[in-house]
């Protein structure tokens, strides 16, 4: 009977530490009823076929999945996500700047060919023209072969003369730089687009402005080149621009310190100032130099082959008296012509005068984001200082200290360029 009872109160005892393990068991997994179908966790899934008898210890991984603020934090992140008729737009912008970029790059290519190709054509003929003024000169024969030499000479002199004038007036190299410029632009647009899509929280002003940069583009580097082309020979040399009107940024809404401080701010002025005040002026005056030899350029080059054609057409052979100045003019003056286009269109003056006005304008836009940064009161609304400082050495080709050291210098009138690059 005794055997019985202990046997018993054993049995009872061993009911009682099962259930109780089993109830500790229940109670730690009895957590509120979440919906965890976007978390994954791993660790309650390894443990599903755990005993009832092994005491079961909740991991560190699990804690943090489970913890309200990550909760939290990854529901603000759903909810608040980008908008993606907002991503939809931006990579619409983003297909077609990829377009004009290969648009550009064509038909760059084309009008530099079209520079070679004129240069090799016009000069070709003139130098024909000028040896049959010669060979007319020089022979003593008379009759239909003279004739026919002197009129092939006028009429190839005539024709290199409207070719040549046609072709100072649209400055095919000049034009090819343009759309290199256009090109890198809109290749820099793309990235632009490219990193707020991949790091940023694309908004409606997001879109505003890729579609602004993109018109603004269009309008500085026309495709076409009837009506909207730009003016080869200004009266005056303005810097190239291609960027919209700068607006104001929105509001970092985090409370995180902006970097701007009174010496950044101080910097940036230095530089400012050094940029309008060197940079930008040396590429001024080195672009109404440039504008001034190639006016004087094309006007000498059809004027010289113009004055070759008249002394072609009055050639004698064989003088009786005096020297033959029909035969010189004509004979020099397509030597000479030839010298010139050579200078205009094989060294590509209106390409050099087009890359300092773009030089210029580059080194405005500097200028003006810096103006536009400092301006703005509201220091959240700014472009974040140390980044803003960081993309101002890069783009003048100098390492932070150096940007600061012509910072400190610059106080004292110094004489160097804010520019290391160009």
């Amino acid at each position: 009977m005794a055997t019985l009872q202990a046997s018993s109160f054993l049995s009872s005892s061993a009911t009682s530490s099962s259930s109780f393990r089993r109830g500790t068991i229940k109670a730690r997994l009895n957590i509120p009823k979440i919906q965890t179908n976007k978390y994954s966790l791993p660790m309650l899934k390894q443990r599903r076929g755990i005993s009832d008898h092994e005491p079961f210890i909740t991991s560190n991984p699990v804690e943090e999945l489970l913890s309200p603020s990550r909760i939290l934090s990854d529901t603000n992140n759903i909810v608040n996500g980008p908008d993606p008729l907002v991503i939809e737009k931006l990579y619409a912008i983003k297909e077609a700047v990829a377009d004009r970029v290969e648009m550009h790059r064509n038909i760059g290519e084309q009008r530099s060919q079209w520079n070679s190709m004129l240069l090799t054509s016009i000069n070709g003929i003139t130098l024909a023209a000028a040896t049959m003024a010669g060979i007319a000169a020089s022979s003593s024969a008379g009759g239909d072969a003279i004739f026919g030499l002197k009129l092939s000479s006028t009429m190839m002199y005539l024709a290199a003369t409207g070719m040549l004038a046609i072709m100072n007036q649209i400055q095919p190299s000049q034009l090819a730089e343009e759309q290199r410029n256009a090109t890198r632009l809109f290749q820099d647009l793309r990235n632009q687009i490219e990193t707020t899509l991949s790091i940023g929280h694309p908004s409606a002003t997001d879109v505003k402005e890729a579609m602004d940069k993109v018109l603004d583009l269009d309008k500085a580097y026309p495709l076409p080149l009837l009506g909207v082309m730009l003016e080869k020979f200004p009266s005056s040399v303005e810097p190239a621009v291609w960027w919209p009107q700068q607006r104001r940024r929105q509001p970092n809404n985090g409370n995180e310190w902006n970097g701007w401080n009174g010496k950044l701010e101080e910097e940036m002025k230095e530089i400012k100032g050094v940029l309008g005040r060197k940079d930008q002026e040396e590429y001024i005056s080195l672009g109404k130099k440039a504008l001034k030899l190639n006016k004087l350029l094309a006007i000498s080059g059809p004027l010289l082959t113009g004055l070759a054609a008249i002394g072609s057409m009055f050639i004698e052979s064989s003088p009786s008296h005096g020297s033959n100045w029909a035969a010189i003019l004509g004979i020099v003056g397509g030597a000479l012509a030839s010298v010139v286009n050579t200078i205009e269109h094989g060294g590509q003056v209106g390409m050099v005068f087009e890359m300092y006005r773009s030089n210029a304008g580059f080194f405005q836009y500097m200028q003006e984001s810096i103006e536009s940064n400092l301006t703005e009161t509201e220091t959240e609304r700014r472009e974040n200082g140390e980044v803003f400082e960081m993309k101002v050495a890069l783009k003048l080709g100098r390492s932070l200290s150096d940007l600061r050291d012509l910072a400190a210098s610059s106080s004292w009138k110094t004489d160097e360029c804010a520019s290391k690059l160009f």
